[in-house]
């Protein structure tokens, strides 16, 4: 039988260092949960990446606005173009299911963009364009609204925009044929608790929130009413942290296991990383193991394809480090020396064709 092969893709940003390749690329050695780099790629500050549903495209965030490449058969990344996103350096971004739109979340102007998107991958114009106003409640942070995440629900039918500043996440309705929004409702979180991320179950009946200043996820079903209006009811809230950590923590990543059975997050200030087994029947989270990944401000981390590494992104720290996982007995154990990169941001694993 053969073996499925992967690689890596980390995002990073340029500012500061030397390099100017704000991408890299790394095969998978997934016999011994190690990477080893294969290619670099030359653009400014990717603050994360994506990748499109049909598994053809990755597109990036950059200093110019996003870019787009095509996966080449070794995972090897080709240009195809960039566009403007006529506003400051976005944070994150995500297609819609049927891949003719992208979504930039503006963690520094607040800003929701869309952008359209060919069929050839390339980027094309700005459909919508939506800045989040309102006044939050801590000053020195959360004094005005900062979109950190965006992410479609699994139907296609509506956009989820998490605002850290204001404490929600709001919901529109995307019209497919001109790539419009409109609000349609909000899910309202604690005062104070910061939503950072948001991932919807492989059914798409679940929605996990991670709150980056209280380090919780909130659980979530998901379904629509008899007028089409998005219902979403609270069935969980479960800490990112063990009952003894460090002061000061901020809860990061948010990662689905391949297989969506497991779901991972971080914590930054404790330097933790948290994996849950998914009921898969009832969407509840329930902890396997939280433990220290020797590194600072683990920013993403990741489990393996095989659910048997794991892979932390220290953003402080300059590094990746690679333990091996067993999910029986709950227990993460470092695999060998840590790898430096330069502020990496985010990882995604792609399965090569």
């Amino acid at each position: 039988m053969k073996k499925e092969k992967y690689v890596a893709y980390v995002s990073t940003y340029t500012y500061g260092n030397k390099s100017n390749f704000g991408i890299r690329i790394y095969d998978v050695d997934m016999e011994n949960g190690r990477f080893f780099e294969k290619d670099q790629v030359e653009i400014t500050n990717s603050s994360y990446v994506t990748i499109s549903h049909n598994r053809k495209f990755l597109y990036s965030i950059t200093d110019f606005g996003v870019e787009s490449y095509k996966i080449l058969e070794d995972g090897s990344l080709s240009v195809i173009n960039h566009a403007p996103i006529n506003g400051m350096r976005g944070c994150y971004l995500s297609t819609d299911y049927d891949d003719k739109f992208l979504f930039v979340a503006g963690y520094h102007d607040a800003k929701l963009t869309v952008l359209k998107v060919s069929e050839d991958g390339s980027i094309g114009e700005i459909t919508e364009e939506i800045f989040h106003k309102g006044l939050g409640s801590i000053a020195e942070r959360n004094f005005r609204p900062h979109i950190n995440c965006v992410k479609m629900t699994r139907d296609n039918k509506f956009l989820c925009a998490a605002d850290l500043g204001m404490d929600h996440v709001v919901l529109y309705e995307l019209n497919h044929s001109n790539g419009r929004l409109r609000q349609v409702d909000m899910i309202r979180s604690e005062q104070e608790s910061a939503p950072r991320h948001l991932k919807f179950s492989a059914d798409g009946k679940f929605l996990y929130i991670v709150h980056e200043l209280r380090n919780y996820i909130d659980v979530y079903t998901y379904s629509i009413d008899e007028h089409n209006n998005p219902v979403f009811d609270k069935i969980q809230n479960i800490s990112t942290l063990n009952t003894y950590h460090a002061k000061g923590s901020a809860a990061s990543a948010l990662n689905f296991s391949e297989d969506f059975k497991y779901l991972c997050s971080s914590n930054a200030g404790d330097n933790s990383v948290i994996v849950y087994a998914i009921d898969q029947e009832t969407g509840l989270l329930d902890k396997r193991f939280c433990l220290p990944v020797s590194g600072d401000y683990p920013k993403d981390a990741a489990l393996f394809p095989d659910n048997r590494h794991l892979v932390s992104l220290n953003h402080e720290s300059d590094s990746m480090t690679f333990f091996n996982v067993d999910m029986e007995k709950g227990i993460m154990v470092m695999n060998g020396r840590e790898m430096k990169v330069d502020q990496p941001n985010c990882i995604i694993f792609y399965r090569l064709p």
